[in-house]
């Protein structure tokens, strides 16, 4: 499958440094509104932001309209809640000084409806003696484990019932509903992943069931991710919220893995040519401290002007790619790529160039690039 990037002004792509990323505004818009025509509704949204980790996505999508949010980490969390989100969903199990940290998540954004993930009691008694001495309170979903086998509590168990039955019973803790995700599921085929999703799903609904006939509210599924995000859309079970996250700048591996994801890429690496060391070589400045390096060796980046040529080296600052077609270009030479895995290219860069409708209008910072901001 080929990919490209909108054409940039000469001039622009001139003046970008390198290594960086250039994100695309208007495309980033035009997938968050394929994102909400693919839910129905941006009342069913619960969009990942661990893909951009920028305040001003976030004020994007809260200009569309979607006011629920979802992240993994605190410093994410407190991004969304800057950027004005007031619905934010930490799908983590908070431990150790976590905990504190999401007391004090409480404290500075008071107007915040918060929830968690939980799927042992011990932290979850933790968890609510810390809220109970801060005088706060907390939602909490029940982790369910539909065969990730990751995080999580089985759906079938009677432990996922007496777990979910205790957050009731924790003081400053209240049922938020289950984190359902399956990021396992990796079908090509989006028949075979919708198989796949809803062999798991009556027993999702079965202990939603059981939780209801208790007395006990599940308020919220919050299912799935990007690859299993059209499955859940079909689906009309009123509780569902849909969480897609890498759809908002896609990537490579999405794209080529899963045909029927609509989306296109927005987020592009920016690199130079920094040397012709043989014939049909050329080195650029792309090394995997720029873009990620978790997909196998060779197939981290795609060039559209360069598309088959190969990737036979890559250390932390260099990328050496050898192409019959090396003698074209010179040191100095700009070239774009699109990320095989975008979300932990975009964790690499402290801030992003942003084209608009073929515009350079400035640079958006990567706010939950770390681990902690100010909590």
């Amino acid at each position: 499958m080929e990919f490209t990037v909108p054409d940039i002004d000469s001039q622009i792509l001139e003046s970008l440094h390198s290594p960086s990323l250039v994100v695309f505004a208007d495309q980033v818009r035009a997938n968050i509104d394929r994102m909400i025509a693919t839910a129905g509704s941006v009342d069913r949204l619960r969009p990942h932001c661990k893909t951009h980790k920028m305040s001003e996505v976030v004020r994007i999508l809260l200009q569309k309209g979607i006011t629920r949010h979802k992240a993994a980490t605190v410093a994410e969390v407190e991004m969304l809640a800057d950027a004005g989100a007031d619905d934010i969903a930490f799908a983590y199990n908070p431990v150790g000084p976590n905990i504190a940290r999401v007391v004090e998540l409480l404290r500075k954004y008071p107007g915040i409806k918060l929830s968690v993930t939980a799927d042992h009691p011990v932290p979850l008694r933790q968890l609510s003696a810390a809220v109970a001495v801060a005088g706060v309170s907390v939602g909490v979903m029940l982790d369910v484990d539909v065969g990730l086998h990751r995080t999580g509590v089985a759906p079938d168990s009677d432990a996922a019932l007496q777990l979910y039955q205790s957050i009731g019973e924790l003081e400053g803790l209240t049922h938020a509903g289950f984190h359902v995700y399956d990021g396992h599921q990796h079908q090509k085929s989006l028949d075979e992943r919708r198989t796949a999703v809803l062999s798991e799903w009556p027993k999702v609904l079965e202990l939603k069931a059981r939780c209801e006939q208790a007395g006990l509210s599940v308020p919220e599924l919050l299912c799935g991710g990007t690859p299993t995000f059209p499955v859940y859309a079909e689906l009309d079970e009123r509780a569902i919220q849909l969480s897609p996250g890498t759809g908002i700048f896609h990537d490579v591996g999405y794209g080529g893995h899963f045909p029927d994801l609509n989306f296109v890429p927005a987020a592009a690496v920016v690199t130079r040519v920094i040397s012709r060391p043989t014939p049909d070589r050329i080195t650029l400045d792309l090394g995997n401290k720029s873009v990620a390096a978790d997909p196998p060796k060779g197939q981290r980046v795609y060039f559209p002007a360069l598309p088959t040529a190969a990737q036979v080296i890559h250390n932390e600052e260099h990328l050496v790619l050898e192409t019959a077609d090396a003698e074209k270009f010179q040191p100095g030479d700009v070239l774009l790529g699109i990320p095989t895995h975008i979300c932990p290219t975009s964790a690499l860069h402290q801030d992003v160039a942003v084209i608009d409708e073929g515009k350079l209008i400035g640079s958006w910072d990567v706010t939950a690039r770390n681990r902690r901001i100010t909590i």
